[in-house]
Parts: C-alpha cells; sequence; structure tokens
C-alpha cells in the first residue's frame, strides 16, 4: 500500500498540493484524473521522491520513502515521466537494461538480460530489439518504455500521462497492456490520465483531483457520474451506460 499523510508542495507562492492524504491499495490500475493545475503529476512524482515536498509523509508498504536508500525504493516503485528524453542513441534492448540499474548497478547479469527479455516479449518488442528508439513510431516508442519500467521489476509502477501523442488504437493498447499488467503480473499500476473514457473503461479505481486536493475517490462507477464529473470539471457532462461500461460525453 501507498500511505499519503498530510502531503503539501509549493512552488515559490504557488500551491499545488493541499494537505493530502490517500490511501493507494495494492493491485489493480488506480487513474489519477482531474482538470489542469490539479496536482495530479506533482502528486507522481512526489511518491516517487523525484521531488520533495513542504510537508507530510509517504510510506510505501511501511517504509517512509523519505528514508529509504534509492536503490532499495528503485526495487520497489518504477516512473515513467510524461517527457522522456534521451541523450544516448539507444536500442530497445539497450533501454531496457536501464530499468535493471537498481538491481545490478550498471553491469548487467543473466537474471538481468532474463528480466529485459521477458519485458520485451510481454509487450510484443522482441522483434525490434535491436532497432534504434529513433528509428521507432510514437507507439512503439511508448511501449519501449513501458519495457523498460516493467523490466525494473517492481510491485508499482507509476505512468504520467502515458497516452500523451498515442493515437486512439494506440492509446487503447497501452491502457489494456497496463491493465493486463495490473492483473497478470501482480503489478500495482498508477496512471495520471486525462481522457475519462480510458479511465472509467481501464482502471479499478480513480481518484479525482482538484486544486490542489483530493476531490474524490472511488470505483469508475461512482466517479464517472454526472454530478461528480459536473463539479470536478466545472462543466455538464452526460454519461451513459454502453456495454456494461460509463462512457463520458463531453464533446456536444
Amino acid at each position: 500500500m501507498i500511505r499519503i499523510e498530510n502531503l503539501s508542495k509549493s512552488y515559490g507562492p504557488a500551491q499545488v498540493l493541499r494537505d493530502v492524504t490517500l490511501d493507494l491499495p495494492k493491485g489493480g490500475v488506480t487513474s489519477l484524473i482531474g482538470p489542469n493545475g490539479a496536482g495530479k503529476s506533482t502528486l507522481l512524482s512526489l511518491i516517487a521522491r523525484l521531488i520533495a515536498p513542504d510537508s507530510g509523509r509517504i510510506t510505501v508498504d511501511g517504509m517512509d520513502i523519505a528514508r529509504t536508500p534509492g536503490a532499495e525504493l528503485a526495487r520497489r516503485l518504477a516512473i515513467l515521466r510524461q517527457e522522456n528524453h534521451l541523450v544516448a542513441r539507444l536500442t530497445v534492448r539497450e533501454l531496457g537494461g536501464f530499468g535493471r540499474f537498481p538491481h545490478s548497478a550498471g553491469r548487467l547479469t543473466q537474471a538481468d538480460h532474463a528480466a529485459i527479455d521477458r519485458a520485451l516479449d510481454y509487450l510484443d518488442l522482441q522483434a525490434l530489439a535491436d532497432r534504434f528508439i529513433d528509428q521507432l513510431s510514437g507507439g512503439q516508442r511508448q511501449r519501449a518504455f513501458v519495457a523498460m519500467v516493467l523490466a525494473q521489476d517492481t510491485d508499482y509502477l507509476l505512468l504520467d500521462e502515458p497516452l500523451n501523442n498515442l493515437d486512439m488504437k494506440h492509446g487503447q493498447a497501452m491502457m489494456r497492456l497496463l491493465s493486463r499488467a495490473a492483473h497478470d503480473l501482480g503489478k500495482s499500476v498508477l496512471v495520471v490520465l486525462h481522457d475519462i473514457n480510458f479511465a472509467s473503461c481501464h482502471s479499478d479505481r480513480i481518484v479525482a483531483m482538484r486544486d490542489g486536493r483530493i476531490f474524490a475517490s472511488g470505483t469508475p462507477a461512482e466517479i464517472v457520474a454526472p454530478d461528480p464529473l459536473r463539479d470536478l470539471y466545472d462543466m455538464e457532462i452526460a454519461v451513459r451506460e454502453i456495454d456494461g461500461q460509463r462512457i463520458a460525453l463531453f464533446y456536444g
């Protein structure tokens, strides 16, 4: 379980998170949704210890992340950031090797290579293993980065807007993949999303944020409903149930 207690964060005079308290149970897919500036990506970065809070505490399976050695934390959780810039020209397989750094410190063992192969197999990337990342399509590139965090072999996967720059087909494929990883591999996936319907169709839980606070938390059926969505986004959003899934209609 990831436990967040009284977490606050400011950048200069702008307070981005305000006294956030939240429990994220193990297992399944949890989507963070909400309007721009709600604090979703900041919360993800704080959990991954990429930035430090002004106040509050985060524990992962009882470990206080502020006091946990970096290598140990990196064996427990992995993060895929919104922007992934590569300085070196890497192949897909070499990128996967970066995910093994917390285990091998750059000296890849047979076990590391096996973990990379499992991740590439899982994402159907073996045929592209020796291709350079800059030779891939947007969807293939995003799968390669997900393979890197899967190769890290952690209990928790944190992904910040992994559907950015993906078309509908590849966005659907990515969400199905993350859901499959959560349920087949026993991963706990926390993902920041802007698309309400992807969150509705592929999440076990949804956490809605607004103005740096937790606005609501619950199942897709509880969150994807006209009243909470109206109050969350300041607009009328109709909801229809199609094939047992709640779909928000907000384009009209």
